[in-house]
């Protein structure tokens, strides 16, 4: 009889860190609980400025840390350790944040999920917050073109089995994806047109277009310190979230969703000018119109290519 430890596919697990060496170290040690047999686990330093790649490599001298020099987005971090677990024949890869903590199952889950139907290109676990254990963040990821082109299904609802069926859904959260490797080859790599926010949505839509699917497992769990790894609702994140979020309704909208989206930000802009401004953060408003503004000139360029 074969053994499983020999026949189960290969995974590499990609973590991405910016600046976050405590978070990121107890990600890892979530990671390296799990109850998988052939998991190599990467993490990319992406251009941190503190003591995080030393503290990283201190703690886990038995697995892989790649480093860019400066940080230029989540997009080219991630393809860095995409690339890595292609090199290296991995049969999937999973792309995670560095603020979760998995259940000691959860990959076995996944892969069991992806592996039951070969046109299943990427497959994300039941997510719930970390904070509230039983709260749902999200059972699968859904598509809008609001102010937000993503949504979070099952969002904020408390866990009553609502969502225990495994599912086709409109995308998979980069928070935690299981990305087969076929459909990555098929796919190719991130856009770095989108520096923070829906670049993971990107990635599946073009790869529904190669013909895979996107699926959600909810067998597999996952718990995330929601919003330690990118902040709060700072003008920083605000301006990129806003520009990626125009550039992704360009790509990808009907004209229907076209003018749903610019009737939802002409409605929620002076809203959120008034609500902020109350907190003495305007800023956050303007620089998310900004980006917005932004998003719907920029130049709109290919992904890279896989060699890169």
């Amino acid at each position: 009889m074969p053994d499983p430890q020999s026949t189960a596919p290969r995974v590499a697990a990609i973590v991405l860190n910016y600046n976050g060496p405590q978070i990121t170290i107890e990600t890892v040690e979530s990671l390296l609980r799990m109850d998988y047999p052939r998991l190599d686990v990467v993490v990319v330093d992406n251009g941190s400025t503190d003591d995080s790649y030393e503290r990283v490599a201190a703690a886990f001298p038995q697995i892989t840390q790649l480093r860019i020099e400066r940080n230029q987005g989540i997009s080219p971090g991630i393809n860095l350790g995409l690339c890595w677990a292609l090199e290296h024949g991995h049969d999937y890869v999973l792309v995670l944040n560095n603020d979760i903590e998995a259940d000691r199952d959860m990959l076995k889950e996944l892969v069991a999920v992806a592996e039951s139907d070969p046109s299943i290109g990427v497959v994300g676990p039941k997510t719930y917050y970390h904070a509230d254990p039983q709260r749902l963040w999200s059972a699968g990821g859904m598509l809008r073109f609001k102010e937000s082109v993503t949504r979070e299904r099952g969002d904020g609802e408390l866990d009553r089995g609502q969502y225990d069926r495994d599912e086709e859904v409109d995308y998979v959260n980069g928070c935690a994806m299981l990305m087969r490797r076929q459909a990555l080859v098929a796919t190719g790599l991130w856009h770095p047109l989108y520096f923070l926010g829906v670049e993971d949505a990107d990635w599946c839509m073009r790869m529904k277009q190669q013909g895979f699917r996107c699926f959600y497992a909810h067998r597999a769990k996952l718990w995330h310190k929601v919003s330690f790894s990118v902040g709060v609702y700072k003008p920083g994140r605000t301006y990129h979230t806003g520009r990626s979020t125009a550039i992704f309704v360009r790509k990808y909208a009907t004209p229907r969703q076209w003018l749903t989206f610019l009737l939802f930000y002409a409605a929620s802009i002076p809203v959120a000018y008034v609500r902020e401004l109350l907190k003495g953060n305007q800023k956050a408003v303007v620089q998310k119109l900004k980006g917005v503004i932004e998003g719907l000139r920029v130049p709109m360029t290919a992904p890279p290519p896989l060699a890169s």
